[in-house]
C-alpha cells in the first residue's frame, strides 16, 4: 500500500511501534513490519528516526556498545604523600567503646601506601580536619592534592577554608564514579572483603586464643596485610616500596612498572569506551542507577531519566546538567559514562 497522508504514515509508525500490540519493538522489527504493509519516499529513514526519538524507548532501553569516557591519566605525583586518594568505608556496626562506625582510607599515590582511620559518621568537616592532622600530616608532612568522591565533609566552607589556608587543593571527582579516586575504592573493596572474610556478619570474632575482637581492633592489622603482598603497579611489596621512596627516587624498573600497569589498564578500559562528543545546551538522558529513592518497582523502573540540558563540560569526562523536579536538589554533576544523547522528535 502506497501511502501519501502525512496522517496515515504517524498511524501506521504508531500503530507498529507505541501501540501496546507492537511492545515498543526494536527498528528492526518496526522496520519489517512497516516494509510488508505500506511504502511511501523516506519510510526507511523516517520509520529508524521514530523508534530512535521515541521517549518511552529512551527512557526504558538500557544502554548498550560502548560507554562514554576515554580514561584520563591523573598527574602523577614526584614525592610520596604528595597527593592523596580519600573515601570512606560506611554502613559498618559501631565498633569500640568510641562507637566507630566508618573508618577513613587515606591512600598515598606515590607509594599506594594506606592508612586506615576509624571514624564517626556524624564527624564535623573539622574534625576529619583534626584526625588528618594528628593521624597523617604529623608523620606525612602537608600534602598538595586530594582525589576524593563529593562527601559532604568536603562540601563543608570550613574544611575548604582549611585547605586554602594549607595552600592544598581540593580535586572532587564527579558524582557516583570512581575512576579519580580508583585507587581508594579498589582498596575498600578489598578491605570490606578482609573484614567480611574475618568476621563474617558479626561485628566482633574470636581468635584462637578465645579473644573477643571487632572490626575496628583489627584495622592496623588488615592495613599490615594489605602491604605485604607484592602489587604489579610497582613491583614491590608496599613495606619494602615506603621505606625506599622515602630516602631515594624510583628505579628504572619501577618507572616503567608503574607506565606498563596504567597503559595496560588504559588500553584494557577505552577498548569498551568511546571520546563523548556531548555540547553546552545539548539534551541529555541521565542514568537512574544511582537514584533508589525513585518510586516503582526496582526491576521495571526506567534506566534513564530524563531529558535534562548540559550546562557545563568539565573537562572530557564529565558534565554539569540541569536537573528538575524530583531531582532538583541532587547532585547535578555526572560522568559521561552515566549520561547518553536525547534524540529530540522535534525538528
Amino acid at each position: 500500500m502506497t501511502l501519501c497522508s502525512r496522517l496515515l504514515i504517524n498511524t501506521i509508525l504508531h500503530q507498529f511501534h507505541h501501540s501496546i500490540y507492537s511492545g515498543h519493538l526494536s527498528e528492526e522489527r518496526t522496520l519489517e513490519k512497516v516494509k510488508n504493509c505500506a511504502w511511501w519516499p523516506s519510510w526507511r529513514k523516517e520509520t529508524i528516526e521514530f523508534c530512535h526519538t521515541c521517549d518511552r524507548c529512551q527512557n526504558a532501553n538500557r544502554s548498550t556498545g560502548k560507554k562514554f569516557g576515554l580514561m584520563i591519566h591523573i598527574q602523577e605525583p614526584k614525592f610520596p604523600w604528595e597527593v592523596l586518594h580519600m573515601d570512606w568505608v560506611t554502613a559498618l556496626l559501631p565498633s569500640d567503646d568510641k562507637s566507630y562506625n566508618p573508618f577513613l582510607v587515606i591512600v598515598d599515590r606515590y607509594s599506594e601506601t594506606p592508612i586506615l582511620l576509624p571514624c564517626h559518621k556524624n564527624d564535623t568537616a573539622m574534625d576529619t580536619a583534626l584526625l588528618l592532622w594528628s593521624r597523617v600530616i604529623s608523620h606525612t608532612g602537608l600534602f598538595k592534592n586530594i582525589i576524593s568522591d563529593r562527601d559532604p565533609k568536603f562540601a563543608c566552607a570550613l574544611w575548604t577554608n582549611l585547605h586554602r589556608l594549607f595552600e592544598t587543593k581540593l580535586s572532587f571527582s564527579t558524582a557516583y564514579h570512581a575512576q579519580t579516586d580508583g585507587l581508594a575504592e579498589r582498596m575498600i573493596q578489598t578491605l570490606e572483603d578482609m573484614i567480611r572474610r574475618i568476621c563474617a556478619y558479626e561485628s566482633e570474632f574470636k581468635d584462637s586464643d578465645g579473644f573477643t575482637h571487632d572490626w575496628c581492633t583489627i584495622i592496623p592489622a588488615l592495613e599490615k596485610a594489605y602491604k605485604t603482598p607484592v602489587h604489579s603497579s610497582t613491583g614491590q611489596t608496599l613495606l619494602s616500596s615506603s621505606f625506599k621512596i622515602m630516602l631515594d627516587k624510583l628505579t628504572h624498573h619501577e618507572k616503567l612498572s608503574r607506565n606498563d600497569a596504567f597503559d595496560y589498564a588504559k588500553q584494557k578500559w577505552d577498548k569498551s569506551h568511546k571520546m563523548p562528543a556531548f555540547q553546552v545546551g545539548d539534551l541529555v538522558l541521565v542514568s537512574s542507577l544511582n537514584y533508589n529513592h525513585i518510586k516503582g518497582a526496582k526491576k521495571l523502573k526506567a534506566s534513564y531519566i530524563g531529558p535534562f540540558f548540559i550546562l557545563a563540560l568539565l573537562g572530557t569526562n564529565a558534565v554539569q546538567v540541569e536537573l528538575s523536579g524530583e531531582l532538583e536538589n541532587k547532585n547535578p554533576t555526572f560522568p559521561v559514562s552515566l549520561i547518553k544523547p536525547y534524540q529530540s522528535a522535534d525538528k
